[in-house]
């Protein structure tokens, strides 16, 4: 930790996200060879175009700006009605043409809101290639090759395949804000079937651009001259190093692959720029990696400018007018949008009454929500909160102990609940029953009497239990009577155990305290 809790009081901080997302398409951007990102052989997945070769042309992959188009109007972002693609020029061994293609001036995409952040802009791209050192390749591990223990290897297969960047506004104050955007994005980009987004596997990567200043109260009190300099800069350091009444200087942060590793990078930054500046010190403008072993960032190089890639508009692409493109317009695309995240939040609120954490368990998983409204069709909503029950804290369990299981027929669970509600299992029966349908759909209720689990209800019989529980135990009797209220639990307990498990345990208790009393 570098900062102490009361010197980042001192300091607000700005953050930006950059996010790269891989598309779901069938070809790359500019040329016909799979986009496979599961492939694992090396250098299989490329041709003459996404490996650069003279001579060749690209051609614009039409459904990749399409699901960039979606997106947008998912977002509320304005779409481009012209736009063109640039080359973006730098040298580095995974850009096998010496540049990308990619947008500068007219993205498709601009403004837009997203989990309360507002977004600068979206535009596409085309990825880069896969570099891996030596020692991260088990493959050659076995080897033994000295001649590649200190080289890295290039797999194209990446490269080329079509790549999504959303930027959003400089307005994020937190890492938690900064790890819950990112959610809600890969989330968006699921539900639309645009991306798998899967951060480990490198199909979404976020990029976080961090500054601190002083905090509003601070800057107006060094302002007034109240603050002294003992443990601040002097006036004309602070004004060098942020700039009163501006943001601070900006950190670039890359490899973040994980959304457990964006909060820690992010925290980890804050902290290290405000003891900067808490010793005096500049903040640098530059690029940094993420070490997630360490959980430090590490310095990779001088932030580039705009310039410094000397962008221009690609000679080799047509420009785009998105209005004279039939399949493109928002009519047609939005017919194609289904409901939304957020919009699913508000209406599991609104017809399901359930708790938030619920909701999100069925918002993060489409699959178990559609069992879920399945099935609950056929039951009266005072019995949605316990269907929910079961589904997220003991269906869920279940299946993941055991993934060989699956889900059970709707009408089968909603039979369960039934059950469970009028009491005519127990909890523990209706847990039990519960397994027997994940292993083997079947009826609840045809479970329930081959296996003895319905509640039994009749007094009369269960009053005959309960005195020959107490006639054997004079010793617990005497301690219940001299107010020992556990022991009450102790000869539920042994009821439930003489019924095994099939008696209400409301009943029972009832009866041994009305035969105690006596």
């Amino acid at each position: 930790m570098y900062a102490t809790l009361e010197s980042m009081n001192k300091y607000a901080p700005t953050i930006g996200l950059e996010i790269h997302a891989e598309l779901k398409t069938k070809t790359k951007m500019f040329c016909n060879s799979k986009n496979d990102p599961d492939e694992a052989r090396p250098n299989v997945n490329i041709c003459p175009v996404c490996m650069g070769h003279p001579g060749t042309l690209p051609v614009i992959n039409k459904v990749a700006v399409k699901n960039v188009i979606k997106v947008g109007l998912s977002l509320g972002g304005t779409i481009a009605d012209y736009t063109e693609f640039d080359r973006k020029n730098y040298f580095y061994p995974d850009i096998p043409k010496g540049y990308q293609i990619s947008q500068y001036k007219f993205p498709l995409v601009q403004g837009g809101v997203l989990a309360g952040v507002a977004l600068t802009r979206i535009h596409l791209e085309e990825d880069t290639a896969t570099s891996l050192h030596a020692p991260e390749r088990s493959d050659l591990k076995s080897e033994k090759r000295s001649d590649l223990v200190d080289c890295s290897l290039i797999d194209y297969n990446r490269a080329g395949v079509p790549l999504m960047e959303l930027v959003t506004e400089p307005v994020i104050k937190s890492a938690e804000e900064a790890s819950t955007f990112a959610h809600e994005l890969q989330l968006l980009l699921r539900y639309l079937g645009v991306s798998d987004a899967n951060m480990e596997k490198g199909e979404m990567r976020v990029e976080a651009n961090i500054s601190v200043r002083p905090a509003p109260d601070v800057e107006a009190a060094f302002a007034a001259g109240s603050v002294g300099t003992s443990t601040m800069e002097t006036k004309s350091q602070r004004k060098d190093n942020v700039g009163t009444g501006a943001l601070g200087t900006k950190v670039e942060v890359k490899n973040l692959n994980s959304f457990r590793a964006v909060e820690r990078a992010i925290r980890y930054e804050i902290d290290r720029q405000s003891a900067l500046l808490e010793r005096g010190e500049k903040v640098i403008q530059e690029t940094r990696g993420w070490d997630e072993n360490k959980g430090v960032t590490f310095s990779q190089r001088l932030k580039e400018e705009s310039h410094d890639y000397r962008y221009f508009p690609d000679p080799d692409l047509p420009k785009l007018i998105i209005s004279e493109i039939q399949e493109f317009t928002p009519e047609l695309l939005t017919k194609e949008i289904p409901e939304l995240p957020w919009q699913k939040r508000e209406r599991y609120k609104k017809n399901f009454g359930l708790k938030a954490e619920d909701i999100e368990v069925y918002v993060s998983s489409p699959a178990l929500a559609s069992f879920f409204e399945e099935s609950v069709k056929s039951l009266p909503s005072k019995n949605y909160a316990l269907a929910s029950n079961y589904v997220v804290s003991d269906m869920i369990g279940a299946m993941k102990n055991n993934p060989s299981l699956s889900l059970p027929l709707p009408v089968h669970f909603a039979e369960l609940i039934e059950l469970a509600h009028k009491k005519e299992i127990s909890s523990r029966g209706a847990k039990d029953i519960l397994l027997s349908i994940l292993i083997k759909s079947s009826s609840p209720r045809a479970i329930a009497e081959g296996k003895g689990l319905f509640q039994k209800s009749n007094e009369t019989e269960l009053t005959q239990i309960a005195s020959t529980i107490l006639a054997a135990n004079p010793r617990v009797v005497e301690d219940y009577r001299k107010g020992k209220e556990s022991s009450l639990q102790y000869f539920v307990g042994q009821g439930m155990k003489a019924t095994k498990g099939s008696a209400n345990p409301q009943l029972l208790s009832a009866i041994f305290k009305k035969l105690l009393q006596q």
